[in-house]
């Protein structure tokens, strides 16, 4: 009897086991076990619309104001400065006097030789007269007209010297301190003053020696100079036709209008060299291209997800690269999530940039 209820009993255990799935008491387990199976989310990341763009390829460089013309005047005779007749820092005109030297001594002997002339002037006539009828000989003719051009060759030489007593300005610009008074004694090395022509200035810099091929005249060039906000322009005129050695740049030099005489000889500016203008320029940010073993590559958005592409790059700018092949306009490159990006991985956009 006990052994029939035992086994009763335990019959209906098993039935009652057997019959749980049905009643549905682990149907919430199966719920949280399917609602596990679903994929990953969608990475977030910014991107940018490919859009070309003006480009100017362009060197920043260093370089200095030089003006025009300039000039240190001196005197080409010695002797006593008689009158100074400039002012410190003032405009001048070319041929205007400028310092007078005493030539007292000059114009003495120059009197002298041109009364000298005077008495062989006639007595080469003379000399002609008589040789014409005969009554000299050929020799004494040609000693009387020795005398007449060798006085002659004298009175040039004086008047050469006399017109070097004077100093006057060899162009027109600007003169600045004189370095003597009047009544010094001065020599052929003593400096008078210094003369300037500051319109147009002229701006001088150096190019590394790779950009040689590069660089011409006619360029175009944007400048600024020390505590001063504005941009100014010139334009390349010269191109030093050899590479210093020690330094390996190529010296160039830019003309720019300087009617307000602003840009003083010596002033430190920085020079932008405009190399070429792109006109379809394809530019990117950086931190978007990747470098690899044989290159570079982007990844840009493509029917939802992530597509890696090959890039081949150009011009590096302080934040910018240059994309010449791999990209077209109107692909949306993606920007951030670089490290976490792959190939067919799905990506929502954050933000989109034109």
């Amino acid at each position: 009897m006990n052994k029939k209820i035992i086994t009763i009993l335990s019959i209906s255990i098993i039935i009652f086991l057997l019959s749980l799935p049905k009643l549905g008491w682990f149907s919430n387990k199966n719920k949280t076990t399917t609602a596990t199976t679903k994929g990953p989310a969608a990475l977030a990341v910014s991107s940018i619309i490919i859009t070309p763009d003006k480009f100017d390829n362009k060197l920043v460089l260093t370089g200095a104001v030089q003006a025009n013309e300039t000039v240190e005047l001196k005197p080409e005779a010695a002797g006593k400065i008689e009158k100074i007749f400039f002012q410190e820092g003032k405009k001048v005109n070319k041929g205007e006097l400028l310092v007078q030297i005493n030539d007292d001594e000059i114009r003495a002997q120059l009197e002298k030789e041109k009364y000298n002339k005077k008495l062989n002037e006639d007595n080469e006539f003379r000399q002609r007269k008589l040789l014409e009828k005969d009554a000299i000989s050929q020799e004494e003719y040609d000693n009387a007209l020795n005398r007449l051009n060798t006085n002659t060759a004298d009175i040039r030489l004086l008047e050469a010297r006399l017109e070097n007593t004077r100093i006057v300005a060899p162009f027109q610009g600007t003169i600045g301190l004189r370095y003597v008074s009047d009544g010094a004694y001065v020599t052929p090395a003593s400096a008078i003053a210094t003369l300037y022509n500051l319109s147009p200035a002229k701006i001088e810099f150096s190019v590394p020696a790779r950009y040689s091929t590069q660089v011409r005249t006619g360029q175009k060039i944007y400048f600024k100079v020390e505590n001063d906000t504005r941009t100014f322009t010139g334009q390349v005129y010269a191109v030093e036709p050899q590479i210093d050695a020690s330094t390996r740049t190529l010296r160039m030099r830019a003309v720019a209008a300087n009617p307000e005489g602003i840009l003083m000889p010596g002033q430190f500016v920085k020079v932008e060299l405009i190399l070429e203008t792109k006109t379809n320029a394809i530019l990117v940010p950086t931190e978007a291209v990747i470098p690899e073993m044989n290159g570079h590559k982007v990844f840009i958005k493509k029917n939802g997800k992530a597509k890696e592409v090959k890039v081949t790059t150009g011009i590096r700018t302080d934040k910018a690269l240059e994309i010449t092949e791999g990209l077209t306009p109107g692909d949306t490159l993606l920007t951030t999530g670089m490290l976490q990006l792959k190939e067919g991985m799905a990506v929502t956009i954050q933000t989109n940039k034109q």
